[in-house]
């Protein structure tokens, strides 16, 4: 995500605590919020699937997936 769309997101914030959003601004808010999720849960999805646990042993293991 470009530092241009989380300005924005942030000064949709920052409006809607000042008055009421547009329908336009409302929908163009939750597009951004929802394309800045996504890309949060991939980068934390990507951040464990590289993280590895060593035991007493010394053994490298990765994470594994809860059931």
């Amino acid at each position: 995500m470009t530092q241009e769309k989380i300005d924005r997101i942030n000064e949709l914030a920052r409006a809607k605590k000042v008055r009421i959003l547009t329908p336009d601004e409302a929908a163009e808010q939750a597009a951004l919020r929802k394309e800045y999720l996504e890309e949060w849960r991939k980068s934390v999805i990507d951040t464990l699937e590289h993280t590895y646990v060593v035991d007493e042993q010394g053994n490298k293991r990765p994470l594994q997936k809860k059931q």
